[in-house]
């Protein structure tokens, strides 16, 4: 009996050291993120930019991405997309800051989660900022002193820090730092994006801005020492990246490129050297995004990719070098961010980018209460209402054209659309056939309104799309009439105007809105429009009518306005209330706040937009 159990004894040693063996054999990951950055301020990336010599170490000892992208410009959305490898709208989590947590799609959770269940020691420091219901088992820390230190000895680890020092509210400084501080970076070799005016303001944010990149530069080092000095460093894939494009005026809450690539740099262990197709110190041009970056760990760990989500990893033992060049294409979206509504999708396929704007009468300069804490946007406003502006930089201000077509190797800062070239005919039908691809396959929930998703939808975002992806197609076809010359359009929005379902007769008004001038046939149908049950309807109709000139819109929102006993339903109709207030027919509002119902005075964003139309026109 004894020998038995000696045996038992020994055979459970064996077996626990197997598994020890085995756990250490696992890779760590960390993730430092610098916070609202693209890829354009680093010497790394961008002949423009600034030297980073850690991060330029990191990438001589492993690989440089030239081409990585955020799928969304603004943070919580971000964030969304990477924790979920999901595209926000088809999960509900577009919008930022979000009206309502939603589920995570059926079947899929935080990627952290699988690692954790893996064995892994999972940390965050410490912003989470998602739009999804946060599952159990996710974190083993999540906090601002969350760190691998406290994991069981010979515990791999994944570690997140993300890091606000290159946050936008660091260029929310007022103008007695411009008399104080002296940038490292000199303003005079500031490199200015060719829709920025050259004023020593902006030149002063371009150069402190490039500051606070030497000051990410600075926290990479430290966390490379701290895993060097633990003998970690071999065994860790070490990932560097932005968590989306900005921050300068115009890029963060934008879906151009400032705003969506960003830089990143993945360090390839000694270790584990034969898990990737690429040597250390090479370069890939393929592209990669956010939705890629989860199921990334989950196959260098060696765990099981789950099905729901999409994307694809881009190293590890399936991947191969020359596969991974092939990778082409990217999708990105803006829809509200804070209190400002916009609708912008992007599609990348090598260096053409095709932007679909929805809602091309949504100006980017619109009113957004945080972009523009930035002293340099409140100068760049000022010198447009001025006329001091080019053409180029005065284009942020004004109607976008539906869809745009740029060649990013000639046009990096995108301001020559491309769409109207003859010449590309053929490229731009196919950059159409992609996203339209796309926003059907998803489906797109932005085509219904926010308070409806609200209301009927945020349950379970997905299972929505899936029940309504025939009504979501019918509403794409129909703001996609904006695409066609206007002859060919009038048939489908006079079916549209005079459907029974309000959504179509909502998104006809959008494409009214669109055409402008050209769609004066109209008038009469958008009048007793302003009358409609619904809302929305009314607002829509209101805003075409005063963004053409041909009725005055002030009566009819304001109307809506008073009428709505929903936050997101008011916001979306002060939206158009400020754009009508802010453009070039300046209407104007009064608004008598104890008209407005208790939800709606209530709501945060609501609160953002009264603040500023207050400030512009006065309130009772």
């Amino acid at each position: 009996m004894r020998l038995i159990w000696t045996f038992i004894w020994i055979s459970l040693l064996f077996v626990m050291a197997c598994s020890r063996g085995c756990m250490e054999e696992q890779p760590n990951f960390v993730w430092i993120i610098s916070e609202d950055n693209s890829k354009h301020y680093m010497e790394l990336f961008d002949p423009h930019g600034i030297a980073t010599p850690h991060i330029t170490k990191m990438a001589e000892e492993g690989i440089l991405f030239t081409r990585a992208f955020s799928n969304a410009p603004v943070c919580s959305v971000a964030r969304s997309t990477l924790i979920s490898s999901c595209y926000g709208p088809r999960t509900g989590t577009q919008f930022h800051r979000r009206s309502q947590l939603v589920p995570l799609p059926h079947g899929v959770e935080m990627f952290p989660a699988y690692l954790k269940r893996a064995g892994y020691y999972t940390t965050n420091r410490s912003k989470e900022d998602y739009n999804y219901i946060k599952g159990e088992g996710v974190w083993d820390e999540s906090s601002r002193t969350a760190h691998w230190t406290n994991r069981e000895p010979g515990q791999p680890f994944f570690h997140k820090e993300s890091h606000p020092v290159s946050h936008e509210s660091s260029l929310h400084f007022s103008a007695e730092l411009m008399e104080s501080y002296r940038p490292v970076t000199d303003t005079d070799s500031v490199h200015l994006f060719p829709y920025h005016p050259d004023t020593e303001l902006f030149r002063f944010t371009g150069a402190y801005y490039r500051d606070r990149i030497l000051a990410v530069d600075t926290i990479v080092g430290r966390v490379i020492e701290q895993l060097e000095k633990e003998d970690l460093l071999e065994s860790t894939f070490l990932f560097y990246f932005g968590d989306h494009g900005g921050v300068l005026p115009g890029s963060k809450g934008y879906a151009y490129e400032t705003g969506l690539h960003v830089p990143l740099v993945v360090r390839i262990p000694k270790k584990f050297r034969h898990l990737v197709d690429l040597k250390r110190g090479e370069t890939t041009d393929g592209f990669v995004s956010f939705i890629d970056f989860g199921p990334t760990l989950l196959e260098l760990a060696g765990i099981e990719i789950p099905t729901g989500i999409d994307g694809r990893a881009f190293l590890g033992e399936g991947v191969t070098s020359e596969e991974l060049e092939e990778r082409q294409v990217t999708y990105g979206y803006a829809d509200r961010f804070d209190e400002k509504y916009d609708m912008v999708r992007t599609v990348r396929n090598g260096d053409l980018k095709y932007m679909r704007s929805y809602q091309p009468f949504n100006v980017d300069g619109l009113q957004n209460n945080y972009r523009y804490r930035c002293l340099a946007f409140q100068q760049w406003r000022e010198l447009y209402r001025e006329g001091e502006l080019n053409d180029i930089q005065a284009s942020f201000f004004e109607p976008r054209e539906p869809e745009a077509l740029y060649d990013l190797s000639t046009d990096p800062y995108e301001t020559n659309n491309l769409a109207g070239n003859p010449d590309l005919g053929e490229q731009l039908s196919e950059m159409r056939d992609l996203m339209e691809e796309w926003v059907k396959g998803m489906p797109d929930l932005s085509f219904y309104p926010e308070n409806i998703l609200l209301r009927d939808a945020f349950e379970n975002p997905v299972l929505f799309g899936e029940q309504h992806k025939d009504e979501i197609g019918l509403l794409i076809d129909i703001a996609n009439l904006e695409l066609l010359p206007f002859e060919e359009a009038r048939p489908g929005i006079e079916h549209a105007l005079v459907s029974a379902d309000p959504l179509e007769k909502y998104w006809g008004l959008i494409v009214c809105s669109a055409f402008g001038p050209e769609a004066v046939e109209f008038k009469e149908q958008a009048v007793a429009l302003c009358t409609h049950s619904d809302l929305l309807v009314r607002t829509r109709a209101a805003e075409f009518l005063g963004l053409t000139g041909l009725g005055d819109p002030v009566p009819v929102i304001v109307e809506a306005l008073y009428g709505s006993e929903e936050g997101v339903e008011a916001l979306l109709i002060l939206n158009s209330l400020v754009l009508l207030m802010d453009g070039p027919y300046a209407y104007s509002f009064e608004l008598d706040h104890g008209e407005l119902s208790p939800e709606v005075r209530e709501d945060q964003q609501v609160q953002r937009r009264l603040e500023y139309i207050d400030s512009r026109i006065g309130s009772v």
